[in-house]
């Protein structure tokens, strides 16, 4: 384990913020993985709400939230939902330099809407529910997608 250099709160060693300020720890090097590319951004580079929103995930144990219950109602919504991920899915994710990860997002929810579709209408049911598959999706996952990119440098599935 090791210090926050500027509260003294104890965070993994290899977490870029600290989970109780959010103040980006110097001892910590972004450091890309396989999949990453030169045009990753440091984690220097990112704005002060994205740096709370990465402290959030981390807070929650990283990208599968196994803490996340630990949050509160508000900081989880803060962590997992992105309202811009939500009104512009794919054209979002290509805006932040994810056009793998929208492309497969986008596959997989016109998949899954053809075949709730499907589902709803032998019920007998209206599927104007589906409308919100793929925005949720999206938004549910943008942040993830993100914090990935730039903290862990995964930038795709493939």
């Amino acid at each position: 384990m090791a210090f926050c250099s500027n509260c003294g709160t104890e965070v993994v060693a290899t977490a870029a913020f600290c989970p109780a300020c959010g103040k980006g720890n110097a001892f910590v090097k972004n450091k890309p993985t396989q999949g990453a590319t030169s045009s990753t951004i440091s984690a220097q580079e990112i704005s002060d709400a994205w740096k709370k929103k990465f402290a959030l995930l981390e807070k929650a144990g990283g990208p599968k939230l196994p803490k996340a219950s630990e949050l509160a109602f508000g900081d989880r919504i803060n962590a997992v939902f992105n309202v811009w991920g939500f009104l512009f899915g794919p054209f979002y994710y290509l805006a932040k330099g994810m056009w793998k990860k929208a492309i497969v997002l986008t596959i997989l929810c016109i998949v899954a809407i053809v075949i709730i579709e499907m589902i709803l209408r032998n019920m007998g049911i209206s599927g104007t529910i589906t409308n919100f598959i793929a925005p949720a999706i999206f938004a549910t996952r943008a942040n993830i997608d993100y914090y990935k990119k730039i903290m862990l440098g995964e930038n795709g599935w493939w």
